[in-house]
């Protein structure tokens, strides 16, 4: 004869096995306040993890502004020379022979790139570029008087491969945070598990349809 308590204790012990955590459940342990989506958005756009650290996840913070800002540094080192000047490789321009389409995704890093948008609005007025050549475009051929000494094609010339190494690197530190930027504005990517009662709707769905 078995025991009325064994099966109790059994009974309880599948009950627990098979039972599922609630939707409810896994939202308030995974609940992040994001406060305003739109401000953290903006502050991540200027500064990488800004709009964390407004959020109050400073871990992330940190380990965003530690990973992408040295990244695009490296990049603009890449792109520097005392001959050409710092960071050549991170300009805007919408030229006819030079459209930079690079810089779109270099403009992710917001305040990082805001000197690049000055020195060629500045060159395009007639004025000379605030910061020496730092992030000013340059000539496209000698004479022209939308850049900055030395051509493209001197600096291409000069930097060999780390020019284009050092936008690549730049471009990927601006994809980056633009994934760091809509993390900001949705928060992160959480499992939300399937009900019971729906998984027994689902089925049933497709039993009616076949």
């Amino acid at each position: 004869m078995t025991d009325s308590s064994t099966i109790s204790d059994n009974t309880l012990l599948n009950k627990t096995e098979i039972e599922e955590p609630s939707i409810s459940e896994y939202e308030q342990v995974q609940a992040i306040d994001l406060k305003n989506p739109v401000i953290a958005g903006v502050l991540t756009w200027l500064v990488p993890g800004l709009g964390h650290y407004y959020q109050g996840r400073i871990t992330k913070a940190i380990l965003f502004f530690f990973c992408i800002v040295p990244t695009f540094w490296v990049g603009c080192i890449l792109g520097s020379g005392t001959d050409v000047g710092f960071a050549r490789n991170v300009y805007y321009s919408w030229r006819f022979q030079d459209k930079r389409l690079f810089f779109i995704p270099q403009v992710c890093l917001g305040m990082a790139t805001i000197p690049a948008v000055i020195q060629a609005i500045r060159i395009n007025n007639g004025h000379p570029p605030l910061f020496g050549r730092f992030m000013a475009p340059p000539q496209i051929e000698n004479g022209d008087p939308t850049g900055v000494p030395p051509t493209l094609t001197e600096i291409i010339r000069t930097r060999h491969f780390l020019f284009e190494l050092g936008t690549y690197i730049t471009v990927i530190a601006g994809l980056m945070n633009l994934l760091v930027i809509f993390d900001a504005i949705d928060g992160p990517l959480v499992y939300r598990p399937e009900r019971k009662d729906d998984k027994e709707n689902d089925s049933k769905k497709s039993k009616d349809f076949s």
